[in-house]
């Protein structure tokens, strides 16, 4: 178990500092005001890392719940704000916003397979009353041009809607691809029409209790690639100690000081690989054609030809729950995290 106290020296952090850059973070988060984790996202999480997951055959580059290839998951929260109240707003207006997400934390490589946006009324006194609402893709980000040009909007959504404690859901998948351009990123422009007479007094309060984000899932082909077919040697028999084998490492993520920004989990086995390669090389020790003749070469001249080297032959991925740089909810794939067997290569 890895235990030690943070070490605090240069080098340690010029090595956490290489290890967060491969991990997709260009320093080490640091959350301010991290937002509770979404439900959905420990539903996804617990059926990939839970006790009762399947320890074998997942695809953790694909999302079953929403049915979309993907291996990075986001929360984003809104960080727009509500426009003001204009005597120029038509009489039925409800609500005016405009919702902005930061999608600049993507990497490039990535590819946005779901963008979903949702509407989530909280409690409220107006159960059941009739709404219309337009939902458009803005084009100026002054709300004044908002408001005078029609031409600074694109109409994405237009429904009648009832309030009844439920979400509203709404596709931005291709705009979330153009926002990845940050130059094109607006925004969107929420409005809520009441269409019940008598209610309009009492529906500007209605934004006391909407509160919007958008999560996407996203594609890194870099480090989603089809694992190749391996052939398989069973459970291998006990072996001496001094024999290459996998052996056990556990990685304390608050051991090195990452539990303020890792969620889930707190740690997990990642392993090693510890032992000789002795001549001659057996089933049990996984050796591959290029290993085993090598032991034959070091049985004639073991001063000139080292033995085999025992290292990994077979990884296994992990998911990681966690806030990134700007605060984001974050569910990751990562591959090759930790050792599944050994072998003498």
């Amino acid at each position: 178990m890895l235990a030690r106290p943070l070490n605090t020296d240069s080098d340690f952090r010029h090595r956490e500092d290489y290890v967060l850059i491969k991990l997709g973070h260009p320093d080490r988060p640091n959350p301010v005001s991290p937002p509770p984790v979404p439900p959905v996202l420990w539903k996804i999480y617990n059926q990939r890392m839970g006790s009762k997951a399947p320890k074998k055959n997942q695809d953790l580059c694909y999302v079953e719940e929403f049915n979309v290839p993907g291996s990075i998951i986001r929360v984003f929260p809104d960080q727009g704000e509500f426009a003001p109240w204009s005597p120029e707003h038509p009489s039925n207006l409800c609500l005016q916003k405009i919702i902005f997400f930061n999608l600049s934390i993507m990497e490039k490589e990535e590819v946005v397979t779901m963008g979903r946006l949702e509407l989530r009324f909280n409690q409220n006194a107006y159960y059941g009353l009739t709404f219309e609402l337009r939902l458009y893709m803005t084009r100026m980000l002054s709300l004044k041009e908002i408001h005078n040009q029609k031409s600074s909007r694109k109409l994405l959504a237009a429904q009648t809607f009832r309030l009844l404690h439920k979400s509203l859901y709404f596709d931005l998948t291709n705009v979330c691809e153009t926002w990845r351009n940050h130059r094109k990123n607006l925004g969107l422009l929420l409005e809520i029409f009441s269409r019940d007479e008598g209610t309009l007094d009492e529906c500007w309060r209605i934004q006391t209790f909407l509160s919007t984000s958008l999560i996407t899932v996203t594609l890194n082909p870099l480090q989603c690639k089809k694992p190749r077919t391996k052939r398989s040697y069973g459970t291998l028999p006990l072996m001496a100690s001094n024999i290459c084998k996998k052996r056990r490492l556990y990685i304390d993520f608050k051991a090195v000081g990452w539990q303020n920004w890792v969620i889930a989990p707190h740690g997990y086995f990642a392993n090693y690989c510890h032992g000789e390669c002795p001549y001659p090389l057996t089933m049990m020790l996984r050796g591959s054609n290029h290993a085993i003749l090598q032991t034959l070469a070091h049985s004639f001249a073991p001063e000139d030809v080292p033995l085999p080297c025992c290292v990994p032959i077979k990884m296994a991925p992990i998911s990681m729950l966690f806030y990134d740089n700007n605060d984001n909810v974050v569910l990751r794939h990562y591959d090759n995290m930790a050792v599944d067997e050994c072998g003498c290569r």
